[in-house]
């Protein structure tokens, strides 16, 4: 593409998947989160756009400095090439691409890349040891399979939202967008699990995620309280379904979060809030004792909480072992020291590989793995097509 700036191919981290070649035909968000796990890990991701405006999400804000940044928080250390698969010469760079490549992963409608002659079946019989993943709203079976979907609608259809906010409340969707989230991280561990079935058989896999499937795998006890009950569970605002005291307490200038997950634990917050003998109380011994009088627990346990401060509150709980936290805001977690030591806010690198380049900070990689660095600058948000000449010339195509 006229114009694009030419910049060095960005190092992959050290990590497990150093030497894995994977071509990214993904676009928003699930598939470029899959794929940004996999870079984290170590594997080298070329990222194949279309030369109208690339990935989708270049044109969701917010911005800076004319860039999004919704684009960038899951495509850093990405190469980008802009191909029209419709284009004869543009699908040559890609098959070369393909015959080096060990994973594809696309997030298209089922049956998008079979019109494109680039389908599972096509793709193995061409080139057998790569390793197919394929993220989409339902899957490629079962009769939603054709139709599209958005993480709202996965949310919506796969019962997390309707066990999501206060009773009585309008139906509420989880803060972040974890219809797509899910579904990207299923299938980065699908394809972990090909490439290691790979390596004894020597032929590569179909990774087939749907995004409803995941919100269903996430549903945890939600399904077990229904099959044991009969009855299917509501939304219960900010505390378990089935521990207690295990959530939200008022306190006298906000919020903290205490968890007391067994009777020893609850013993000790009772001492700490100057009520020991709630421990020994008949409605309280045990915790399904304790959860089928929670809202009178809630009751008792907050006359106390709000005599104090948040602070002063999380320090006495701290004290005596009881697990406890703040509700922190975006930005009191950026500055939290804990998140800090362990690497998970990262600079990104300028274009031209130094860094920090930009006024943009992302979340680390949470995957810490013995004998691999943990870099707090990672690898530059790709401008659309900038590694074109570079990967023509690597696969000795001209342009």
């Amino acid at each position: 593409m006229d114009g694009v700036p030419v910049v060095p191919v960005p190092v992959p981290p050290a990590g497990p998947l150093n030497g894995v070649l994977v071509v990214d035909l993904t676009r928003v968000l699930a598939g470029p989160f899959c794929t940004m796990v996999l870079s984290d890990l170590g594997a080298r991701i070329v990222k194949v756009e279309h030369p109208e405006g690339g990935d989708d999400s270049r044109a969701i804000g917010p911005f800076i400095d004319g860039r999004s940044a919704y684009f960038a928080s899951v495509n850093r250390a990405k190469e980008s090439i802009a191909l029209d698969l419709r284009s004869a010469d543009d699908r040559r760079v890609l098959d070369a691409l393909l015959e080096r490549a060990d994973v594809l992963i696309e997030n298209f409608r089922p049956g998008a890349m079979e019109r494109l002659g680039y389908g599972w079946s096509s793709v193995h019989e061409r080139w057998p040891r790569l390793i197919y993943a394929a993220v989409s709203g339902f899957g490629h079976t079962g009769p939603y399979a054709d139709r599209p979907a958005y993480d709202m609608v996965v949310q919506g259809m796969g019962g997390v939202m309707s066990i999501t906010g206060w009773p009585g409340g309008p139906p509420t969707r989880v803060g972040t967008s974890i219809g797509d989230i899910t579904a990207g991280l299923f299938t980065a561990i699908g394809v972990n699990a090909a490439l290691y079935d790979r390596a004894t058989t020597g032929t590569g896999r179909f990774v087939d995620v749907g995004m409803l499937d995941c919100q269903v795998a996430i549903l945890e006890n939600a399904i077990a309280r229904y099959c044991s009950t009969g009855h299917s569970p509501g939304p219960l605002g900010a505390r378990h379904p089935s521990i207690a005291p295990f959530g939200a307490m008022t306190t006298a200038d906000g919020y903290l979060i205490a968890a007391a997950g067994n009777d020893a634990l609850f013993a000790a917050m009772c001492a700490v809030v100057g009520r020991p003998e709630l421990a020994t109380d008949a409605r309280f011994v045990t915790n399904d004792a304790r959860s089928a009088h929670v809202d009178v627990l809630q009751i008792e346990l907050e006359a106390a909480f709000v005599t104090r401060s948040t602070d002063e509150w999380l320090a006495a709980l701290a004290g005596a072992g009881v697990p406890c936290g703040p509700i922190n805001d975006v930005a009191r977690v950026l500055a939290d020291p804990q998140v800090l030591a362990r690497t998970m806010v990262v600079d990104i690198a300028g274009e031209d590989g130094s860094g920090p380049g930009a006024r943009l900070r992302l979340a680390g990689n949470p995957i810490k793995i013995s004998g691999f660095p943990d870099p707090a600058i990672r690898g530059p948000v790709p401008v659309l097509d900038a590694h074109r000449a570079v990967l023509l010339a690597e696969l000795g195509l001209s342009d």
